[in-house]
């Protein structure tokens, strides 16, 4: 799969991505660390990939604005990386890149909820 991580996802969870095999994309390496949350979003469905954020803000965004790439929030401390980072392969592995493009997925140490982004 294919993701932009936001400048606030951990780079243990960059590497971790990485390590499965996925093409992870960190927006300051894109020139993007000072673009706004609405930019990064578009650059993410642009480019096809899936956001990768901690802030809980992009649920707003997705819903409210209707602006449509799939989101993966991470709910999560340096205390609750490993657990969150189970449930994130879990969620990889049971949700193909085209049927999270469509979703914002909220992901906690202790499971997930998965919700359709509008019109989809």
């Amino acid at each position: 799969m294919k993701f932009l991580l936001d400048q606030d996802v951990y780079a243990s969870t960059a590497r971790f991505l990485a390590d499965l095999g996925h093409d992870v994309v960190r927006v300051a390496e894109i020139g993007l660390s000072q673009a706004d949350d609405e930019d990064l979003l578009t650059t993410a469905g642009q480019q096809g990939r899936i956001f990768v954020t901690r802030d809980r803000d992009y649920g707003g965004l997705v819903f409210v604005k209707a602006l449509g790439a799939g989101v993966l929030y991470l709910r999560m401390l340096p205390s609750t990386q490993d657990l969150v980072h189970k449930e994130l392969e879990r969620v990889l592995n049971t949700h193909g890149q085209e049927e999270i493009r469509k979703a914002f997925v909220v992901i906690e140490p202790d499971g997930h909820r998965f919700r359709k982004l509008p019109g989809n």
